[in-house]
């Protein structure tokens, strides 16, 4: 049974990277993009649906129902933004969304797009560590089938993607010297895509994946989504 899948974020350049992995994967019979805005994309297996709040589903609860997966790659940088907003948006928005999703799914499977660095403990020094782990934390506590936090360092790019941060263009060329001297910090897009899906299909080792778990999950052998 392949997989209906929810995902967040397709403007953005990691949400961008996992709806192509999505598109190309026979694993994955529909992909649902929910955004504030065109993807500009359009593709047998997808349908887009364009609203402007996520914290207020009530309008679209309809439409979010029959679904396995979600692959929430929405959030915003924390540089340039007040702690207030970050916090906002990292964490009210996110767990919104996702109290809905649990409500309308509960046999579904929810994957957050976190962050190397994120301190589940509340200890780090790092506003934007702190709001991450505790967003976290508090996502693996909902009603889910299973829920993973994905942590991803630094990306290389899927061929085709639109939507780059405005630095990777200057520093993509690093890619193979990264892998090859911090292979633990270091993935491609597809690799995030894909081992979102097997953890979609088959479940993950452990709730929280660093770099080099996604990896490891990316590369193993697709499984029959149960």
């Amino acid at each position: 049974m392949k997989l209906r899948v929810i995902l967040t974020g397709a403007t953005g350049m990691v949400g961008e990277g996992v709806l192509l992995e999505c598109l190309e994967n026979p694993a994955v019979a529909h992909v649902l993009v929910l955004s504030r805005r065109p993807s500009g994309r359009r593709h047998p297996k997808m349908t887009e649906l364009l609203h402007a709040n996520l914290q207020e589903l009530g309008p679209i609860e309809s439409q979010l129902t029959g679904y396995d997966a979600c692959f929430f790659c929405a959030g915003i940088s924390s540089v340039g933004v007040s702690k207030e907003e970050y916090e906002r948006i990292t964490h009210d928005l996110t767990l919104d969304f996702a109290r809905t999703l649990a409500r309308l799914n509960p046999a579904l499977t929810f994957v957050y797009v976190s962050g190397a660095g994120t301190d589940s403990t509340a200890q780090s020094g790092q506003h934007w560590a702190r709001v991450k782990g505790r967003t976290e934390n508090e996502l693996l506590a909902l009603p889910f089938r299973r829920a993973y936090m994905f942590r991803p360092g630094f990306m290389r790019a899927t061929p085709g993607q639109r939507n780059l941060l405005k630095w990777y263009r200057y520093i993509a060329w690093l890619y193979p010297l990264a892998r090859r001297l911090a292979p633990a910090y270091v993935s491609t897009m597809q690799e995030v895509g894909r081992a979102m899906i097997n953890a979609a299909s088959a479940g993950a080792p452990k709730p929280v994946l660093e770099v080099p778990d996604i990896v490891a999950l990316a590369r193993a052998q697709p499984a029959a989504h149960s």
